[in-house]
């Protein structure tokens, strides 16, 4: 009854559901892992986001990697602002989705090491050559307050690093490329203003992160489990049905046969019949 699944289209199909099946409970797994890490990652900002601010350099130093534990920490530094060297990163936008740069400000500590300092939004120019109206941040030494964030990579945010920019304009935040460009010991990662706020809110500060949302990537692994358990659910959905189909074809192609035969022997019996006399015409 089921000699049809040795045909080369359902050997094919046979094997395509094997192949599905486990490929979609890993991707479940995967959506599981994204939704574990967004968790322990939101769990980090909440509990960086509480504590009280720590010296900077307690946390990073020049060539440092941010590890994640310390990602969005609270850290403060004294120093003073040097806005000669001043960049500003393209294609930023603010709370409200309007397109800008952000301000990046070289911030010089009392040991003579650079603290990179995101002082926040800006909106663009005329053009996107023109370097933006930046507001001077506060003059001489002052103490400022921040979230500690790690080196922006192609890999980690997607934009690519292009060339050819307009003097004072980069696209990643990266302390390696900033220590090359002052020729300064630069302390890695950068830090997220919060502290000194400046006059008329402008720069904008970044807002802080939004530690509430886990994202969808639960739905999404149980989604994948179910796709799992519908794939071969499906494909004995589909045997059953084309060896249904295929027995009734064969109880249609068998009642053909039988009406036929039945028709033959019925023609042969009326052959051999002996005509009735006929009653004689007067």
């Amino acid at each position: 009854m089921y000699r049809f699944l040795l045909s080369r289209q359902w050997v094919i199909l046979t094997l395509v559901v094997l192949a599905l099946i486990p490929t979609m409970i890993e991707l479940g797994f995967w959506q599981l892992h994204r939704h574990e890490h967004r968790v322990a990652l939101n769990k980090v900002i909440a509990d960086s986001l509480a504590a009280k601010p720590v010296p900077a350099e307690s946390l990073t130093s020049p060539g440092a990697v941010i590890e994640d534990a310390d990602l969005y920490r609270r850290v403060s530094a004294t120093g003073r602002f040097d806005t000669a060297h001043e960049v500003v990163v393209r294609r930023r936008t603010n709370a409200n989705d309007e397109i800008g740069y952000h301000v990046l400000t070289p911030f010089v500590l009392t040991d003579g090491k650079v603290l990179l300092v995101n002082r926040g939004w800006v909106p663009a120019g005329a053009t996107q050559r023109t370097f933006p109206e930046v507001p001077a941040p506060p003059r001489g030494e002052v103490t400022v307050t921040g979230r500690l964030m790690a080196d922006q990579t192609t890999a980690e945010s997607g934009i690519k690093d292009l060339e050819g920019l307009p003097d004072r304009q980069i696209m990643l935040i990266n302390s390696a490329q900033e220590a090359k460009r002052l020729g300064k010991q630069v302390l890695g990662g950068y830090v997220e203003l919060t502290d000194p706020r400046p006059e008329g809110d402008t720069p904008q500060l970044i807002p802080a992160p939004d530690h509430d949302d886990i994202g969808p990537h639960m739905a999404y692994a149980v989604q994948w489990w179910l796709f799992s358990g519908a794939v071969p659910l499906g494909w004995v959905i589909l045997a059953r049905r084309e060896a249904r189909d295929r027995a009734q074809a064969r109880e249609q192609e068998n009642e053909k046969e039988n009406e036929k035969e039945n028709g033959k022997e019925n023609g042969k019996e009326n052959d051999g019949e002996t005509p009735e006399a006929q009653p004689a015409t007067v």
